[in-house]
């Protein structure tokens, strides 16, 4: 077994997963649920993965939600299906737990778009603003992070700020626009994007709602200006389905990763979801990042435990105070983070 894991450990650094082969005629469903019972270990699945990880998984949900389960867990290891700052994100919630991430090159667009280096040169311009970072960028970054926030509890994160405090906001500049509208607060905006929050169409969107006249066309925040401004409604990805649970409505046109669509196809059976069409030739809006993880890469990194996110101590304590701060706002709005 040293030698075979010794093997694997080389291919982790060549290709950011272990790769090996495995038997196509493994029944992968067991093989991973054997393998949580042997290891104690907990399956976080963000809302984008495939839908079969989906189903395997112990969780479900977003980035933050689930590092935050993980951390209320008794598992000695959390594997987190998703990308790699949300297995950081975890790390930081969970010290002392080991975390597996099945593809480390499972990135993430939003928070390569902002590289620490380059913000810490750029906060430096502004000494006297306070720094707000969306929960989805970097472990490093949200070292240069006054208090996080997420999509569910952004605007309650700007309001809760003195009005007299000037802000930079990173690292998504729609994100960011989108609070100055709601909050009417003027912040710094760094200019970063999620890829697939950005390739949607107005122009195919429009016909869509012309051939489905009855359908509420819902967005995520981090999608451009022009499509939040003809959305019935906004919200983060949890906030999508749980509007699609609990609206009259029998058909939704979804802007955000088309992952989401299996919970609420699986919440709401008697209703329709159509992902909303994207401005490039396949029609999809899947993220590719995402996508990297696959059940076999999840299965051959619970077998072997790797690859594994690890963080320096200072980074560990200087992000968590980032976290820290804003589930205590959260707390004080009656929010769950």
């Amino acid at each position: 077994m040293s030698a075979l894991y010794e093997n694997a450990a080389s291919h982790l650094f060549q290709n950011g997963f272990l790769d090996l082969e495995v038997d196509p005629t493994m029944d992968l469903v067991a093989a991973i649920n054997k393998l949580k019972k042997e290891k104690n270990a907990v399956i976080l699945a963000h809302y984008y993965q495939e839908s079969e990880i989906q189903d395997v998984a112990d969780y479900i949900g977003d980035s933050l939600g689930l590092s935050q389960k993980a951390a209320s867990t008794d598992a000695d290891i959390i594997v987190f299906a998703g990308v790699h700052f949300m297995a950081e994100t975890a790390k930081m919630l969970s010290p002392h737990k080991k975390v597996l991430l099945p593809d480390l090159k499972a990135g993430c667009s939003l928070a390569d778009s902002c590289p620490p280096h380059l913000f810490r040169k750029f906060k430096e311009k502004y000494p006297d603003h306070l720094v707000v970072s969306y929960i989805n960028c970097t472990a490093e970054l949200k070292t240069l992070t006054d208090i996080c926030c997420t999509s569910t509890n952004a605007v309650q994160i700007i309001e809760s700020i003195p009005k007299d405090q000037p802000i930079i906001f990173a690292p998504d500049k729609n994100l960011g626009a989108y609070l100055q509208k709601k909050t009417g607060r003027e912040m710094v905006i760094w200019n970063g994007a999620c890829m697939v929050h950005e390739i949607f169409s107005i122009e195919k969107i429009t016909k869509l709602r012309q051939r489905h006249p009855n359908a509420k066309f819902i967005a995520h925040p981090e999608c451009e200006a022009h499509i939040l401004d003809i959305a019935d409604y906004i919200g983060s990805t949890t906030g999508l389905l749980k509007y699609t649970i609990s609206d009259s409505a029998t058909e939704y046109i979804v802007a955000t990763e088309a992952g989401i669509l299996h919970q609420m196809q699986k919440s709401s059976p008697h209703k329709t979801f159509i992902p909303a069409p994207p401005n490039n030739h396949c029609a999809c809006n899947d993220c590719p990042h995402m996508k990297r993880n696959t059940m076999e890469k999840l299965w051959l990194c619970m077998e072997y435990e790797l690859p594994e996110i690890t963080l320096e101590d200072w980074v560990i304590e200087q992000g968590r105070a980032s976290i820290d701060r804003m589930l205590e706002v959260s707390a004080k709005a009656g929010l769950i983070g």
